[in-house]
């Protein structure tokens, strides 16, 4: 089993390749996988509460975990996370890197 960190910096609700991403996500987590999935810059947009974000909703029921970059949250004014979305620091990227995680940034 390998393990996997996806970042995702794109909007998805302007941007359709984000759906890929989240496809090959939920791949490489039901192939054994442990993935990881961290939302930086607009693509913070999709963790908010109230947002309409299939991709992410299908990423947390397929079992990879989904962090939200702490500082894009606050730089948007996003305080109410949906669920199965934890804020992180980007301090988690240098540690998936150190584990030796393959990392892919979108």
């Amino acid at each position: 089993m390998a393990g996997y960190l996806l970042i995702e910096s794109r909007d998805p609700f302007e941007c359709n390749a984000v759906s890929y991403y989240c496809d090959l996500a939920r791949d490489l987590a039901g192939a054994g996988n442990q993935v990881t999935v961290m939302l930086v810059q607009n693509a913070v947009l999709a963790a908010r509460a109230q947002a309409r974000a299939p991709g992410v909703t299908a990423l947390t029921a397929a079992g990879v975990r989904v962090l939200a970059d702490d500082f894009s949250l606050a730089e948007r004014g996003i305080k109410q996370l949906r669920d199965g979305v934890e804020s992180a620091p980007t301090d988690v990227v240098s540690d998936h890197l150190e584990s030796g995680h393959k990392t892919l940034w979108h």
